[in-house]
């Protein structure tokens, strides 16, 4: 309300400061027709001005205001997978049963351009991921995910991630799979339908992260090639990938 009022308090105070300078113009020069044709003049005007504010200006506003929050949330990104993603990765792709298919196309280098990852991405739209689920791979999903819980809950704090549902999705899907695997003491003999079911929890984890995961690699080619020298270094798809610039 307060600031409601300060609002208004200003306009009332602008509006009284243009009519006394009318007033005071046909007090000195006695035209009053002249002012109050200039007057119309000027309120023709005022609905392209109002375009130009609204359509344009506030259009460029808005656009450079989304554009600093992109690169916010890439930071966060950054951290996600730095942190946590990954590793999962690393852990997704052991279950896969297509991974040499899955390699050859995500074999990112510096050599990539825009038109490369746009390939790529229309790939994984296609890929269906098929992972053979064992104790042990369960096991070590288990312990990561448990471990990186906390760093994940701090993410999800910011609430600047209310501007990415594609990244809010890929968290909620990892939480999800994580409390599922934390609710089972043990993975020994699992039924065939509960196999299914975390099978399924992994693939739409798998699927999303994989997603981001070439949407990140492609901002930071685009924007801090320094940061995308170490990741290209650290893929976990390339089994080859070494940290060390050779």
């Amino acid at each position: 309300m307060s600031r409601f009022r300060w609002y208004f308090i200003l306009a009332l105070a602008l509006v009284i400061a243009s009519l006394a300078v009318y007033v005071v113009q046909i007090i000195v020069f006695h035209k009053t027709e002249d002012t109050l044709f200039y007057l119309l003049q000027d309120l023709a005007f005022v609905p392209v001005q109002v375009l130009l504010v609204m359509l344009i200006i506030d259009r460029l506003l808005q656009k450079k205001e989304k554009e600093a929050l992109l690169n916010k949330l890439n930071m966060i990104i950054g951290v996600f997978f730095n942190e946590v993603g990954t590793g999962l990765i690393s852990l997704f792709i052991e279950t896969e049963k297509n991974l040499p298919v899955l390699r050859s196309e995500m074999m990112i280098d510096k050599e990539w351009d825009t038109k490369k990852f746009t390939v790529c991405g229309r790939f994984l739209a296609g890929f269906n991921p098929e992972v053979a689920l064992t104790r042990e791979v369960l096991t070590k999903m288990k312990t990561f995910l448990l471990e990186h819980r906390d760093a994940m809950l701090r993410m999800l704090e910011n609430p600047n991630l209310l501007e990415h549902d594609k990244f809010t999705d890929l968290l909620w899907a990892v939480f999800h799979l994580a409390d599922e695997l934390h609710h089972r003491v043990s993975f020994e003999k699992l039924p065939p339908n509960d196999l299914s079911h975390l099978a399924g929890d992994v693939n739409r984890a798998y699927k999303l992260i994989m997603f981001e995961w070439l949407e990140y690699m492609k901002h930071l080619k685009m924007i801090y090639p320094y940061l995308f020298s170490i990741a290209v270094r650290k893929n976990p798809f390339n089994p080859d990938a070494k940290i060390e610039v050779v």
